[in-house]
């Protein structure tokens, strides 16, 4: 039962993602808004870790089998993917530096304000 009740708790964010995603004309997808509506939440204390870190560890260990559909996909249509295979790879390349090094900076911008507060 405590797993029925985590997943409808994160479920639950993912139905008012999409339908933030209805209303909003932004364009953010709906998986983004319920992730952060949960961090919001998981901040705000409404809800706890505990409450949904089981169900939450469970989808990250299976997040793997969610590829499959997807590579099938691409291997079926392998035609399509070679004629924009240069695009598609210097895309990825550009964008993974752009992603480490903003990570990066991000990860070092919030070490050096930690120890100013006095966090180590």
């Amino acid at each position: 039962m405590k797993y029925v009740r985590q997943s409808c708790i994160l479920f639950g964010f993912t139905m008012a993602g999409e339908l933030l995603h209805a209303l909003l004309p932004l364009p953010v997808p709906a998986g983004v808004y319920g992730l952060f509506l949960l961090l919001g939440a998981l901040c705000a204390g409404a809800v706890r870790v505990k409450d949904v870190e089981e169900t939450g560890n469970f989808l990250l260990e299976t997040m793997p089998l969610m590829f499959i559909p997807v590579t099938v996909g691409l291997v079926e249509n392998l035609e399509q993917v070679k004629q924009i295979a240069v695009p598609l790879l210097a895309i990825s390349a550009v964008s993974t530096v752009v992603v480490l090094f903003a990570t990066g900076k991000t990860a070092d911008w919030l070490i050096r304000r930690g120890r100013r507060n006095g966090y180590e």
